[in-house]
């Protein structure tokens, strides 16, 4: 899945929420990666608290629960830009032109509407928490903010979902139109392509990180480019 990235013939209004929702994307998305590496981190030092020095990592447990919220749902939206999501694409792959961009917007609408349901039962299970005090059951953590997490990231998903409704709307009404702000169906030619350009990508850089010449120079290895 790839998205097109020229502004030839946007309209404007579509181009800067584009990239504004982008970039608070990608912001969401650093803070779920941040999460996982702090994670490991912290599960790093319970085992070697625990194991070594018999001093566990307090409410680790009650920690990793809650930062499961972060992770897992920060960077959705980001991941649905990207149509890095898993679809089955068996029907989708015979289709081309106006049905497959009507196929799209179905498809689309009706995560769109799930998400919105979601977001409504998610919020008020925030809003008990809130009220309730409700906390974790070793170290006292409070849950509302792990709870608050995943209505805001859904909120994100919903505005990131009506962008593409809108952008699948462009192509259905004029199939020849550029597609702007959503994925695009790669052919099985084109995947190949692109996944023996990253295999050759990655041997190259292997072969470059070590001296595989014979002695000869001018073959070490270093940077490329």
């Amino acid at each position: 899945m790839t998205s097109t990235s020229t502004t030839r013939g946007r309209p404007e209004t579509y181009i800067r929420f584009d990239g504004w929702l982008g970039r608070v994307e990608n912001a969401f998305n650093i803070v779920a990666a941040a999460s996982i590496l702090l994670l490991m981190l912290l599960a790093v030092a319970q085992i070697v608290g625990r194991n070594g020095f018999d001093m566990p990592v307090p409410g680790f447990i009650d920690i990793a629960e809650q930062a499961m919220a972060v992770f897992a749902f920060m960077g959705i939206a980001y991941c649905q830009r990207l149509g890095g999501h898993i679809r089955m694409e068996l029907f989708l792959g015979k289709l081309s032109g106006r049905p497959l961009w009507i196929a799209e917007t179905l498809g689309v609408v009706l995560i769109w509407l799930v998400v919105a349901t979601l977001i409504y039962g998610s919020w008020f299970h925030f809003m008990r928490s809130w009220e309730l005090g409700d906390s974790s059951m070793d170290i006292g953590l409070p849950t509302w903010p792990s709870k608050l997490v995943i209505p805001v990231a859904l909120t994100l998903l919903l505005l990131r979902l009506t962008l593409q409704i809108y952008g699948y709307l462009r192509l259905v009404r004029d199939p020849e139109a550029e597609p702007i702000a959503v994925p695009v169906l790669a052919d099985i030619e084109t995947q190949a392509r692109h996944e023996i350009e990253e295999t050759l990508d990655g041997d190259e850089e292997d072969g470059n990180g070590s001296d595989t010449s014979g002695g000869k120079p001018g073959n070490t290895g270093g940077a490329r480019g």
